[in-house]
Order: C-alpha cells, then sequence, then structure tokens
C-alpha cells in the first residue's frame, strides 16, 4: 500500500491554516485551483467548487456568509458565465452560508430532501452551538452574532437558502455537455450529505462526507456538540464512493486525491479502520468489560492506523457504546440523579486539605497522569475558585496535553482553557 493519506497532507494543527479566516473580502486572493479540465477549486472553512460548461457555471457548497464573496471573487477571474445552479452537499453553515453571493436571475438551488430539516436543526439550538463552538471557532461565533464587521460596516450576512430542487437517493441533470449525478450518501458529518458524481470525468465531489481530514478518524460525535452518528452507516458511505471507482475523490479540506487505486486502498484503509473500531467496541460491551476501559485499551493496529487529526478513537469508542446503549453505565447510583460527582469535591477537599490535593496533582502530572491531575485540580477549584495554587496545576496539566496532542479539537479546547485559566490568574489575588 502506498504511504498512508494523513501522513502525506498537514494534520490536526494546521487543519484550517488555509481557510479563509478573515472576514472581510481580500483584496487579492488565492486564485482558484484547477483539479480537471472545467473543474476548479476554492479553499475555505470547508471547500468549494466551480464546474465551468459552455452553457453556464455550476458552484458546488458557498462557504459562511462571509465567504460567498471571496468564493464568488475567485469564480469570476476563471468565467463570468451565468451561475446556473447552486449545489449544497450539506446542511451545515459553513456549506449554505455564503449562498447570497451567487444567486442570480435564474440560479436554481439543489440540495438533499433533508437540508432544510438539518438547517432547521441548527436554528433549533444555534444558541447552544455557538457557545459550545466557540473555543474553536472564535472568529465565526463573533460573525454569527454580528460582530464582525470592519468600522461602520456590516457583518456580512449568513444565509439560509431554501433549495428550488431536492430529490431523496438520485437526481441526475446535465448542462452544456457535462453529466452529473447527485447521490444521497448519508453517515458523515449529516444525514443529508450529497455527492457529486461527474461520470465523464470519474470525479467524486464529496465534501466533508468523511469529515474535514480525510484518512482520519471521524468524529462520530463531536465534542463541539452534535448528534451521534452511526459507524456502520458511516462505513456504507466509503463502500458506497469506493463503488464509483473514481479518478479524483474531491473532499472537504486540501487537494483532491488522484489515482483510482491510490483512492480506492485510502478509502479501504479508512473503512478497515472504522469497522475494526467499532467491532472492538461491540466486543468489549458484549464481555461486561468498562466504557473507560474501553477508551483506554482499544488503539488501532499498526497496519490499520489512520490519522486522529479530527476525531480520535478513544472519542469514537465511547460515540458508539452510549449510540447503542445510552448514558447509563451501572457504575453508579448516582448517574440516575442530578448532583454531579463535583458536589462533594468541597467536602473531600475539605478532610484532605487543599494544600495536600494540589501536591498530589503535582505528583501525578509529575507521573504523566494530566487528566488524573486536572480532576485533582478540579476539586481543589470546586471549593477555592480562585486558588492559584490549584488553577497552576491546572493550566499546566492542559499544557501538557496540548504538547502531545496533534488533534485540531483537542487542541483547540486546551488552548482555550489556558486561556480561561490564564486570565484567572492574572485576576486572582
Amino acid at each position: 500500500m502506498t504511504e498512508p493519506i494523513h501522513k502525506q497532507r498537514p494534520g490536526g494543527r494546521s487543519v484550517f491554516d488555509r481557510s479563509v479566516v478573515g472576514i472581510t473580502l481580500p483584496a487579492q486572493p488565492e486564485p482558484a485551483l484547477e483539479i480537471a479540465p472545467g473543474v476548479y477549486q476554492s479553499d475555505g472553512m470547508s471547500n468549494s467548487w466551480l464546474l465551468v460548461t459552455p452553457e453556464g457555471r455550476i458552484v458546488i457548497n458557498a462557504g459562511m456568509g462571509f465567504e460567498g464573496a471571496v468564493h464568488r471573487q475567485k469564480y469570476d477571474a476563471v468565467d463570468s458565465g451565468p451561475i446556473r445552479y447552486l449545489i449544497f452537499t450539506q446542511g451545515h453553515v459553513d456549506h449554505v452560508g455564503g449562498a447570497e453571493a451567487f444567486l442570480e436571475e435564474g440560479t436554481e438551488m439543489i440540495a438533499h430532501a433533508g437540508n432544510q430539516g438539518h438547517q432547521a436543526l441548527d436554528q433549533l439550538i444555534q444558541g447552544y452551538r455557538m457557545r459550545r463552538s466557540a473555543f474553536a471557532f472564535p472568529q465565526v461565533r463573533a460573525y454569527l452574532e454580528g460582530r464582525s464587521g470592519e468600522a461602520g460596516q456590516p457583518a456580512a450576512v449568513q444565509a439560509a437558502p431554501e433549495p428550488d430542487i431536492t430529490f431523496e437517493d438520485r437526481y441526475s441533470f446535465s448542462l452544456g455537455g457535462l453529466d452529473l449525478e447527485l447521490m444521497w450518501v448519508p453517515g458523515g458529518e449529516t444525514n443529508d450529505s450529497i455527492i457529486i458524481w461527474l461520470p465523464q470525468a470519474r470525479i467524486a465531489i464529496v465534501g466533508n462526507l468523511y469529515g474535514a481530514l480525510f484518512g482520519h478518524v471521524p468524529n462520530l460525535v463531536t465534542i463541539r456538540g452534535d448528534k451521534y452518528r452511526e459507524s456502520q452507516v458511516f462505513s456504507a458511505a466509503i463502500e458506497r464512493v469506493r463503488a464509483l471507482e473514481p479518478e479524483i475523490l474531491a473532499v472537504g479540506h486540501h487537494e483532491p486525491l488522484v489515482g483510482a487505486g491510490h483512492i480506492a486502498e485510502q478509502l479501504d484503509q479508512l473503512h478497515a479502520a472504522v469497522a475494526y473500531v467499532h467491532d472492538e467496541t461491540v466486543r468489549y460491551m458484549n464481555e461486561g468489560k468498562d466504557v473507560y476501559q474501553a477508551m483506554a485499551e482499544i488503539q488501532l493496529p499498526p497496519e490499520l492506523a489512520v490519522g486522529e487529526g479530527y476525531g480520535k478513537v478513544a472519542w469514537n469508542v465511547r460515540g458508539i457504546w452510549e449510540n447503542y446503549v445510552g448514558w447509563f453505565d451501572h457504575r453508579s447510583t448516582t448517574e440516575l440523579y442530578a448532583p454531579p460527582p463535583s458536589s462533594v469535591y468541597p467536602d473531600l477537599v475539605e478532610l484532605a486539605g487543599a494544600t495536600q490535593v494540589v501536591e498530589r496533582g503535582r505528583k501525578r502530572l509529575e507521573g504523566g497522569d494530566a487528566v488524573e491531575a486536572i480532576h485533582l485540580s478540579e476539586a481543589v477549584l470546586a471549593a477555592a475558585p480562585g486558588d492559584r495554587a490549584a488553577l497552576g496545576l491546572y493550566r499546566d496539566a492542559h499544557l501538557a496535553l496540548e504538547a502531545a496532542s496533534d488533534n485540531f479539537w483537542e487542541i483547540s479546547w486546551l488552548r482555550d482553557q489556558i486561556r480561561l485559566t490564564d486570565e484567572k490568574l492574572g485576576g486572582a489575588e
């Protein structure tokens, strides 16, 4: 097998380095990348694509509201034909938000029948999601809250488009001699996910079907908060694209994968890794083992190694476990009631003494047990939120975890906790 794709591309620490992170239109954005004759890609929070035909243009995904104009400027530099269709591969805000930049008289929007339902779900818990995503995307939260415009300029509008054409399983059409087949392939980031298959060039445009970093463990459950995703449905999504035998696979971040054999190998590797984690988790469940034991022990064997820059094996173990059997672990009666374990932390710290608890935490951290050190620091902080020694331990444990990670979400969370702790230390007496 060729080298796994996750070793060839930037990992979790740089997943969004090439994204459009500025809120205003750059004077000279990077030009669109031609990935095949008449097929162009524009980087962003999630990639967008342009298909050029003699009878007009087709745009796939519009980016966030502040990115739509950026994508449009790059595409207009390629071709000035009318935009006949705007296709959304899913209902996430980084795919639909920039729609207004592309809508002209006669433009038709196409999406899966579940697209509106997914957008509605995002709106239903928008406040929750903005708060829970802010640690990773503070600029995006500022934009969504209308705080991102330049002085004297309004912030860009985040669209909530209503597609003109929707379909359930497949939808095919042609424009200017270019044939397109749109297929519903649930199981990735959303259940309204579709792929765009260009049979003449054997190009599959899959967007974020396999997550933001292709060749990495998928997020079956996200730490920013989302519905559980089914491991076996995800595997089926790999199989459906694999069966097409594409020569080019255009994914949500970075350049496309090229070569039918190379693509097949990478899809097979990802499929085998996801199936292994699922099967091992089920085995642990049936053998009466504990979810935390499963999280600690289940690892991919070397021959199935994929990256963990976006999702993590341990997180997926827990996601699969809870998706099958729910949140009650049968570990303690207290799981059935509202008071969390932290409600008795002050009692324990009073008995043991805050200094002794922090000292024990330092020993655990020095021994490489950063998570246990956080547990102990949180016990003290529950009793004395301004305790400088406990705050320092909490910060240092997070620094140790951050240094060891290459996962985008984990790093983002840890850095935000370090920032918040620094603020508390700066204000503590």
